[in-house]
């Protein structure tokens, strides 16, 4: 009776939103950005000119990144970051693929059980706010690393632009400024932060005033002279430290000194005859898509129709299983056996179909395990150069502004990346996600990640470059703007605007955006015993290039611009660039 009291409230709800006006978001979308010979796409203008800047300069795709992941963390800072870390997939011209993990790891005194009171309850925020959240940050580590091996400039001209910006400060923005208020009252809390992110009154800055962040450029510019080690070895690593044993945290210098980038496969699928290639453990994404990517081959979505009752039934049961998989199997690879191959099998796929009842909601509960979330604070990004080399990177503080806190004189905020371990197996964490013991918190070991960054081909080409922000629900982001290009037959705008659904096990709950699905549809997929929640905000900030046109269409077609990019309309200050 309880579940079908919920299911009733939510269709009703969804009713009267469907008077209220369109929200923005969902407004006809604008055309793609257009470029002949490189283009990219953040979630910060001044990143991604920053980023065209260097192609134009001759740098190619991975310098371009690298310049990027520098300024958006002076420009970006709820979620742009030196003070984090993230995943950079890298498919060059030739065809040839690879990984760079650059991810947060958990130091070296953490134990198990770090986050639990002596009647082993979780403590509530001790994972979230302050030093005790942080993990040890990689992502000067990761960006040193893609540009030694793989670029072509140098650090100094690949640092210059964010070095100025927070040298002399930028001009802020609605986008800009709405995300530094949705920060406030947390930053307020740690006097370092403070004095950065908010006015000497205490207030939020305005719209047209100038964010100025020197601690930041000095850190910058003593990385740009020395490299890594200014940030593991130096003088950075010493003030986080010494701000960490102050502020009740455990980080140590070994922790800095001993911290390493992890190159790997990717992982890989085809999908109709496109070539997925995406993260592999530690991040869940790539073999979550592809696993769900596999159960959806066997339907003719096209034919069914974006956000039909039917579609959406198969693409939630699909994320159902894929999302079980996901939380209780995953995690570190250097620390747990994942079981990749059987998840990627088409049999496993095969056999998941077999499962799924045509008629009625699967019960999440009936799939448990036995013995048995990230915010939209994350940012992606999408580049390709001229000669078809791409990148796809999406790097995190995990929540907004991380753990709000900043170590004196560094200019840096650092991460609350330790929620993403299982605190507790059966505990959800910050967004939702119940997990299991393959994601238990041990010294070194890097949290399981839902971050995507997608790179697809078709026939050996680039085709289309993708990822978002979001938290556990940065892999159906992902997935669904794949699918609204390839099968839905969308423009890479359109596929990245159009409205999202979520299901990630537990809770068994299908999650909808505002206007997501027809009264009509919602009513269907209710009868069939769905539990739905219309969300009251919009989620993610997909950032996609398509190649040789705007759309599947416009491809085949021919005489389409050669790269076709699409910052996300939920995005307030990012853009897409081509030239």
């Amino acid at each position: 009776m309880h579940h079908t009291r919920r299911t009733l409230i939510a269709v009703s709800l969804s009713l009267t939103l469907t008077f209220a006006p369109l929200v923005t978001a969902f407004a006809a979308s604008p055309q793609p950005a257009k470029g002949e010979h490189g283009m990219v796409v953040t979630a910060q203008h001044l990143a991604s000119e920053v980023g065209v800047e260097v192609l134009k300069k001759g740098g190619n795709a991975v310098d371009a990144a690298v310049a990027v992941g520098y300024a958006l963390a002076v420009v970006y800072p709820n979620a742009g970051n030196i003070g984090g870390g993230g995943f950079m997939t890298i498919r060059f011209k030739d065809g040839r693929s690879t990984f760079l993990d650059f991810r947060e790891r958990a130091p070296l005194a953490s134990t198990k059980t770090m986050y639990l009171d002596k009647d082993g309850k979780p403590v509530k925020g001790a994972s979230l706010d302050g030093y005790l959240a942080v993990g040890v940050p990689g992502s000067v580590a990761g960006f040193e690393t893609a540009r030694e091996k793989y670029g072509t400039l140098t650090r100094q001209d690949l640092m210059a632009p964010a070095i100025r910006y927070a040298k002399d400060g930028f001009v802020l923005e609605q986008g800009d400024v709405a995300s530094l208020e949705g920060g406030a009252e947390r930053l307020a809390k740690d006097p370092a932060a403070a004095a950065i992110f908010l006015k000497p009154d205490g207030k939020p800055y305005a719209i047209g005033e100038r964010l100025v962040q020197a601690d930041l450029a000095a850190a910058l510019s003593a990385i740009s002279e020395q490299g890594r080690d200014a940030f593991y070895k130096g003088s950075i690593a010493d003030g986080i430290v010494k701000a960490s044993a102050e502020k009740g945290g455990i980080l140590a210098k070994a922790d800095f000194e001993t911290y390493a980038v992890r190159e790997l496969e990717p992982v890989t699928c085809n999908y109709r005859g496109y070539e997925i290639t995406s993260s592999p453990p530690p991040s869940s994404g790539g073999v979550i898509i592809c696993e769900i990517l596999n159960v959806l081959e066997g339907y003719p979505l096209s034919y069914l129709g974006a956000g039909s009752a039917e579609t959406v039934r198969i693409m939630v049961e699909a994320m159902r299983h894929a999302y079980v998989d996901r939380n209780s199997a995953l995690g570190d690879p250097d620390f747990v056996d994942n079981p990749v191959e059987k998840l990627l099998d088409k049999n496993y796929a095969k056999e998941i179909r077999e499962k799924i009842d045509p008629f009625r909601a699967g019960v999440s509960q009936e799939l448990m395990p036995k013995g048995f979330g990230e915010s939209q604070e994350t940012t992606h990004y999408s580049i390709v150069d001229n000669d078809g080399n791409a990148v796809a990177v999406t790097y995190t503080l995990n929540g907004s502004f991380g753990a709000a806190v900043v170590a004196d004189g560094t200019g840096i905020l650092l991460n609350n990346e330790m929620d993403d371990f299982t605190q507790k197996p059966g505990v959800p964490n910050l967004y939702g996600l119940v997990q299991g013991e393959a994601n238990a918190i041990e010294p070194r070991k890097t949290p399981l990640s839902s971050m995507s960054p997608t790179i697809v081909a078709k026939d050996g080409k680039p085709f289309m470059v993708i990822g978002s922000p979001g938290g556990s629900r940065i892999i159906t982001i992902t997935l669904e703007a794949i699918v609204n290009v390839v099968d839905h037959g969308m423009n890479i705008q359109e596929a990245i605007d159009a409205p999202r659904i979520h299901h990630q096990w537990l809770p068994d709950t299908v999650y909808i955006e505002p206007f997501g699905l027809s009264p009509d549809t919602e009513k269907l997929l209710a009868g069939m015993g769905y539990h739905l929640d219309v969300a009251d905000a919009t989620w993610g900030q997909a950032a996609g290039i398509l190649v040789g046109g705007k759309s599947l269409a416009d491809i085949e077609k021919g005489g389409g611009a050669r790269y076709n990019g699409a910052i996300d309309s939920r995005a307030a200050s990012g853009k897409a660039i081509g030239y």
